[in-house]
């Protein structure tokens, strides 16, 4: 006989055909409820790492990984720290830049705005803008032309196109004749950029740096420098060191910080999304501790015969654990290969849904992500296989107690 014998025996009974069909009944939907389980739930978790990694690549494709800013007002030596961080070995590219919360204005439309003066050819180094450009080009913001560029949704607010004029005010005063005045000047629209976020679709606009500077009264000195870093997930810790080497005092925002709470919310979403689609695999998994307790009632007689050949509780014990398992595992597996072939092939299979059933989950007129992207973490994979597993053996141990308590006298005093 194969030696291991709880296992043996324990195998026999999940493949042998038994007596009670509905037993059968009972422990293939409880295999087949761990498999959709754990297939809903690595789909889920890959399609919403998709849509993370969508929006965190749109805002980084804007957005620096780290900010270098003078606490005191105006960066003044702005080319000598550009000189400095450039040479660093951590920063793949610098740009200065000129910051202010203004307003724009054509007619009667007023919307407030983040007012950004760029150099064109150094703004390439740390952003995506001339590629999100849909009319216009970066190059046309040229010194002294005062030209502006808008997001997408803000120049449809405004009701504005290039060649139109806007006004822009800034929180800086003037003194004139008639008293103080806010800093006013015309621009003329060069150009609409689209990222696929609102935040800088509907509240972002870039002008020429050396314009901003005379918007806001700096003269040669800029807001601060924008920088990009060899490893964004990195990028505190390498801002901390390039500010260290810098010397002086400099404010230091790093991507981290400036969208902490999105990020921070899109991760507990994803969090509570899997404890939630988790509970369908606990409801499969624990549908293994009926199918075991019509088992061990249906094999009472043969717990009875096997205890008095010798047999030890702990034996009788391990014997329904294994078949238990068993279930539990044949469903992890397969509920993890199904998974992932799908999440891998997530995208295709909802194009074939949509063309049958003549429908668009996601609308291009409403939605800026129109597809269904996948990110499949081997993490999440493991995690939710190792997950359902163990709560598949947990199910098993009640079961398993119980049929080694049988008393054989009992057990066979009709027989």
């Amino acid at each position: 006989m194969y030696h291991p014998l709880p296992l043996y025996i324990g195998l026999r009974y999940t493949r042998a055909k038994r007596r009670n069909h509905f037993i059968s009944f009972i422990s293939g939907t409880s295999m087949v409820g761990i498999t959709l389980g754990i297939v809903a739930l690595i789909v889920v978790l890959s399609v919403m790492n998709g849509f993370h990694k969508e929006i965190q690549q749109r805002i980084l494709s804007m957005a620096s990984h780290a900010t270098l800013t003078d606490p005191y007002g105006g960066m003044a030596n702005w080319r000598e720290i550009l000189e400095k961080v450039r040479a660093h070995r951590d920063v793949v590219g610098a740009a200065p830049f000129v910051e202010v919360q203004g307003m724009l204005v054509n007619g009667s439309q007023v919307s407030g705005a983040l007012i950004r003066g760029i150099l064109p050819t150094d703004e390439d180094q740390v952003s995506d803008l001339r590629r999100e450009m849909t009319r216009g080009s970066v190059d046309d913001l040229v010194d002294g032309e005062f030209r502006i560029i808008l997001g997408r949704d803000l120049a449809a607010f405004l009701g504005v196109g290039p060649g139109d004029k806007v006004t822009v005010v800034t929180p800086q005063v003037s003194a004139t004749p008639v008293g103080i005045m806010p800093r006013l000047k015309r621009f003329t629209v060069s150009g609409i950029f689209a990222v696929g976020m609102a935040d800088y679709d509907r509240n972002a606009a870039f002008i020429q740096l050396s314009d901003g500077a005379k918007l806001l009264n700096l003269g040669d000195a800029v807001s601060g420098v924008r920088l990009k870093l060899t490893d964004m997930w990195e990028a505190p810790r390498m801002a901390r060191e390039i500010a260290y080497d810098l010397g002086g005092v400099y404010r230091l925002v790093d991507w981290t910080q400036m969208h902490s709470n999105f990020f921070s919310a899109l991760a507990m979403e994803k969090r509570m999304m899997g404890i939630i689609l988790f509970l369908i695999v606990a409801v499969a998994a624990f549908n293994i501790v009926s199918t075991l307790v019509m088992v061990v009632t249906d094999k009472q007689s043969d717990i009875a015969v096997m205890r008095t050949l010798g047999i030890s509780p702990g034996r009788i014990m391990a014997i329904f654990m294994v078949q238990g398992t068993a279930i539990g595992l044949i469903g992890t597996l397969i509920g993890m290969v199904a998974g992932v072939i799908l999440a891998l092939n997530v995208e295709p299979v909802v194009g074939a849904i949509e063309s049958l059933f003549g429908v668009h989950f996601l609308d291009p007129s409403i939605y800026y992500i129109s597809e269904l992207p996948s990110d499949v973490h081997l993490s999440d994979v493991l995690s939710i296989g190792a997950g359902a597993f163990l709560m598949s053996v947990l199910a098993t141990l009640y079961p398993a107690w119980r049929a080694a308590r049988t008393q054989p006298a009992e057990a066979l005093r009709y027989e």
